[in-house]
């Protein structure tokens, strides 16, 4: 079974600018990293030409749908019947992009397929991650 689901989805981006046209975006997630998502917009469709990942929990996301969570860094929330907007605020200014929800909760949907919501702890290698603590220390 993979580890990693990538799902592509039509990001519309909204600016003050002349319209842009939608934008491909990915969805990632990596099992690996039970707790995150990542969304990357290629570079072509960033201001500074280079590829952009923004990372933040999958709970947050799925709670995005319903109505507007996030105080940070990314913030989603409910646009319309069948869109979803994700604001991802930086120093350089905010993006904020559309998503079809229903691309969201497909992706959620395969997300949970992999590793069941409630027991993401299961996926995490704890004595690694702190044998890895203990060597960097000495």
């Amino acid at each position: 079974m993979s580890i990693v689901i990538e799902q592509p989805v039509e990001a519309r981006l909204v600016a003050a600018a002349p319209r842009v046209p939608s934008i491909p975006a990915t969805l990632h997630y990596d099992r690996r990293d039970p707790f995150a998502v990542r969304m990357t917009f290629p570079a072509p469709a960033t201001l500074e030409g280079v590829e952009v990942c923004w990372t933040f929990s999958r709970e947050l996301l799925a709670a995005g749908l319903k109505e507007a969570e996030g105080h940070g860094d990314v913030r989603v929330r409910p646009y319309g019947y069948d869109r979803t907007v994700l604001e991802f605020h930086a120093p350089e200014g905010t993006a904020v992009v559309h998503v079809r929800s229903s691309e969201v909760r497909r992706f959620l949907e395969a997300t949970s397929e992999l590793v069941p919501v409630g027991l993401e702890h299961l996926q995490l290698d704890l004595d690694h991650g702190l044998a890895e603590l203990m060597r960097d220390a000495c």
